[in-house]
Parts: C-alpha cells; sequence; structure tokens
C-alpha cells in the first residue's frame, strides 16, 4: 500500500487574531507511506539533514500516536516527506507535519474518524487550533473551543488579494522562544482594541481588502516577537509606513503582505525569499 497527503503551509494570528485566525497557503509539503519499501524514514527538501530520518520524526510519530489512540495495528512503512514549507519561518511546518501525520495513520488503518475528531487529535498534538485548522481545511478559518471540543469555520479570503510571504534568510524564531517573550496578563484597552480589529479583519479579508492596513493592528502579540527579529522588525515598519498590508507571520520571523492592485512589493533585494503562493483552498487531501 502506498498513500501521499498533501498538506498546506499556514499562517496563523493574522495581525490581531491571536489563536483564534488563520489562512492556508498554496505551498505544501508531501509525505508519502509505502508498505512495501524497506521501513525508514527520509525527508527530502526543507530540513533534510536537519529533522529527524528516524522515529522521533513528528510525522512518524503523529501516526504511531494516532494509531494508539484508535487501537489499531501499522504494518511496517517507509515514511518519506518531502518538503516545501520552510522551517522555524511562520508558515506552520509543524502544523503540516501533525496533521499529514493523522491523515496517513487514518489511511494505514483503513479508518476515517470524521472531521471533528480529526481536528480534536491534531491539535492535542501541535497546540495551535488556529494552523491545525487551516491546515485540515483550507481557506480562512476561525477556530474556536466549544463545549463539545475544538472546532472551526471556513471562510473564502478576497480574490483580489494577492498572500505574499516575506522570508528572511538570516533569522529563524522558534514558536515556543516566541511564546516566552508574551505578556501573562494584558490590559483592557489592549484587549478591547484587538477584540475590535478581528472582528474588522475578518470583514478586510473577505470583502473589504481596502481596510486591510487598519485591520491588521495589533497590542496582543506582534510588538513584543518583533524586537526578536530586528532585521523583520526594520522590514515590518517600512512596509507599514509605506501602506502596505502587513502582518508577521503566525509567531515570525517571516511577514505577510497582502498584495493589491497598485500596491506591490518592491524588491527587498538579497538577505529575504519572497513567496507568492495564492490561498489553499483545499486543505489537507490525498493525492493516491
Amino acid at each position: 500500500m502506498r498513500s501521499t497527503v498533501r498538506v498546506p503551509a499556514t499562517v496563523a494570528n493574522l495581525g490581531p487574531g491571536f489563536d483564534c485566525l488563520a489562512v492556508a497557503l498554496d505551498l505544501a509539503n508531501e509525505f508519502t507511506v509505502d508498505t512495501e519499501a524497506e521501513p525508514g524514514v527520509e525527508v527530502l527538501g526543507e530540513g533534510a539533514g536537519e529533522l529527524p530520518s528516524d522515529g522521533t520524526n513528528v510525522v512518524f510519530r503523529t501516526v504511531t500516536y494516532v494509531a494508539r489512540e484508535l487501537g489499531g495495528s501499522l504494518p511496517p512503512f517507509r515514511l518519506t516527506c518531502r518538503n516545501a514549507i520552510p522551517l522555524q519561518r511562520g508558515l506552520g511546518s509543524s502544523a503540516s507535519a501533525v496533521v499529514g501525520g493523522v491523515v496517513l495513520a487514518e489511511s494505514l488503518l483503513g479508518a476515517d474518524v470524521g472531521p471533528h475528531r480529526r481536528l480534536e487529535m491534531a491539535v492535542d498534538l501541535e497546540g495551535h487550533p488556529d494552523n491545525v485548522a487551516a491546515c485540515m481545511f483550507g481557506g480562512l478559518v476561525v477556530a474556536y473551543r466549544s463545549t463539545d471540543g475544538w472546532r472551526a469555520e471556513t471562510l473564502g479570503p478576497s480574490p483580489e488579494l494577492q498572500p505574499t510571504v516575506v522570508v528572511p534568510e538570516a533569522e529563524r524564531l522558534p514558536t515556543d522562544e516566541a511564546r516566552r517573550v508574551l505578556p501573562r496578563e494584558v490590559p483592557l484597552l489592549d484587549a478591547a482594541f484587538n477584540l475590535g480589529r478581528v472582528a474588522l479583519v475578518v470583514l478586510a479579508l473577505t470583502a473589504r481588502p481596502d481596510l486591510l492596513p487598519e485591520a491588521l493592528q495589533d497590542r496582543l502579540h506582534q510588538g513584543y516577537r518583533l524586537p526578536l527579529v530586528p532585521a523583520t522588525r526594520a522590514l515590518f515598519q517600512d512596509l507599514r509606513e509605506s501602506g502596505l498590508a502587513v502582518c508577521l507571520a503566525g509567531s515570525g520571523p517571516s511577514l505577510l503582505v497582502f498584495e493589491q492592485v497598485g500596491r506591490r512589493l518592491w524588491d527587498l533585494g538579497p538577505g529575504w525569499r519572497v513567496l507568492r503562493p495564492g490561498f489553499d483552498a483545499r486543505g489537507a487531501h490525498r493525492l493516491d
């Protein structure tokens, strides 16, 4: 048996939507399991030589975890990871690995747990419901915790928007480090400010792109994280001052710019990788 899953990159938070908003991008990792090949783990592309190629690999661990949760028995298999999502750049590479592992486990076991339990298991493992939901379902998502567990609603981003990711070549920012600098409590005025901007950014991303430069403002996380990545902070300020709609991609250090007609990113020169992947509307799905 051979099965391949395609899992997209994601950008969480989208300015004010801390831990609840995310969007999927048409930039993806592909993970393949093959029960007829020699057992092992192979990593190609982004993270080759850096990510584990043994049983500690996140995709592999997720497959085995889901099998235990479902009470199933896995056959020996080879896992091949073809990665296009940059690591530690705020583009959801870990969410991609976990979601891919969940889907592959279901494929190997011949199971179908349904979207709600699939989301729950992935969030339990990865910890970020916004990234996980966007990776799983595609599009623009609002993730929330209900009385029945984690849920997500999907929206369609405006076709007028071109998502453009700016990746610094020399800066990385592990998520746990980016979390440590956040305050445990925030002023009521800052919380109220973000509540208003969350509502505004959903409107801006779906129907009123002209509002995005204002809607992407945030007081809960970007101001604490940007000082950790000085080059990115300087560029962020330049982009904001130019009138472009920009936010930190997840916890950073990449930036997400929403280009529109007449509002395009200029040539940044060496030191920056600029990607224009478009939005992903399908989310994680099997290719076989």
